[in-house]
């Protein structure tokens, strides 16, 4: 089959490789429909998640249908329409039984790798490097789904790929860093990054009751797309001195309830603390830029929450802890537990509270791949989210 693959730094291609196989009874073997490319895949691209290897196949957005399954899966049958969230999870151990999905226990089989980095280990996660499993992505024509009696949720309806292939991450994502505000009823929510994961924040936020939701940007077809299609007033972060500061004159100095770091380890930073993380992480002094991060925390009000769905990976420099602490600041974080997630919003697309397929601006062949990823990272074209489609 054809997959694509990570190369070296800034190199991906799309190569011929074996087609995947049953190995355990729980497995299932899916062909990929549509897949994308997601922000945290350019983590991967520009080098900044450890341990891949040449010839990983990436790709953790994806769904498809079921072409063959283990003799213990009894809930999917050859033929049915599947999304794959991108956890991958058992459903048995302490964390899949309290919904915890992406802590599961039993499905990083590099677990050890994760705990020398990071304490303890999350759950496995396609194509995201060997430090989460190894596991091949779905950037391909075909992908293994391990523990498929529990992750895959079942398509019908004759809903489109494209209004529910983002239940898979970025919607569910985005809906995890809403519900983490624990919205009031006419509550002020800012968002930091309209990308993808960040344009469902700001439709999630609204669904969860927000009063006003506030998006700081840098890019015009994102502030854009947040503006139309999410509602959201804007900030557009080139052309203002502090983003806390308008912050504060726009919520009469208190600063907003709620603030979501929907950016993560690459943020582009200003001032001179962006060109320190830029030379710190440029050096391999600092895993991650947490620009974003930092005003997130210093434009929150005090006894407000900040919310953080973009992807961290390592250590940071410059952590405004004192903020966090003599401010009663909540943090709450975590990859999506997506399992939780599924059939609640499945439900919201049926009714038609929400059209995911909204955020695609480019739809093109697994075999472009290598092209989409350079569009994705340089903003060409106004890309803002692109799908994948294997065998065209």
């Amino acid at each position: 089959m054809k997959a694509n693959c990570w190369c070296g730094i800034g190199e991906v291609q799309v190569m011929d490789v074996p087609d995947p196989e049953i190995i355990n009874p729980r497995d299932a073997i899916v062909k990929i429909t549509s897949t994308a490319i997601c922000g945290s895949d350019l983590h991967l691209f520009d080098g900044y998640v450890p341990t891949m290897q040449k010839g990983d196949i990436l790709g953790h957005e994806f769904m498809g249908e079921i072409v063959e399954t283990g003799r213990n899966v009894k809930n999917l049958k050859v033929g049915d329409r599947v999304v794959v969230p991108f956890p991958i999870a058992c459903g048995n151990c302490y964390f899949c039984d309290k919904q915890m999905f992406s802590l599961c226990e039993n499905s990083n089989p590099n677990a050890s790798i994760a705990e020398k980095m990071w304490g303890h280990s999350p759950c496995g996660i396609f194509g995201y490097s060997h430090m989460t499993g190894g596991y091949a992505g779905g950037q391909a024509e075909y992908a293994r789904v391990p523990f498929a009696d529990i992750g895959p949720i079942k398509i019908e309806n004759g809903l489109t790929d494209e209004q529910v292939l983002f239940l898979s991450d970025i919607f569910p994502t985005g809906y995890m860093a809403a519900e983490q505000c624990n919205i009031q009823p006419g509550d002020t929510i800012a968002v930091w990054g309209c990308g993808p994961v960040g344009q469902f924040t700001i439709k999630s936020a609204w669904m969860l009751g927000a009063g006003r939701v506030i998006a700081i940007d840098e890019i015009p077809e994102r502030l854009r797309m947040a503006k139309e299609q999410g509602r959201a007033e804007i900030i557009d972060r080139n052309e203002v001195d502090s983003v806390a500061e308008v912050l504060n004159e726009m919520t009469g100095g208190r600063g907003p309830d709620a603030t979501i770091d929907a950016v993560g380890m690459e943020a582009s930073g200003h001032g001179l603390l962006g060109t320190y993380d830029r030379i710190k992480q440029a050096m391999r002094m600092e895993t991650d830029r947490i620009s974003a991060l930092r005003e997130c925390i210093m434009s929150c009000r005090n006894g407000g929450t900040v919310s953080i769905p973009g992807v961290y990976g390592g250590f940071v420099d410059k952590m405004p802890l004192g903020s966090i602490m003599n401010r009663s600041l909540t943090i709450k974080t975590g990859q999506t537990h997506v399992h939780r997630y599924l059939r609640p919003l499945l439900e919201r697309i049926k009714k038609g509270d929400i059209d995911p397929s909204f955020v695609i601006t480019h739809t093109m062949p697994l075999t472009d791949a290598p092209e989409g990823y350079k569009m994705f990272r340089d903003h060409d074209d106004e890309c803002i989210k692109i799908v994948l489609k294997p065998g065209r």
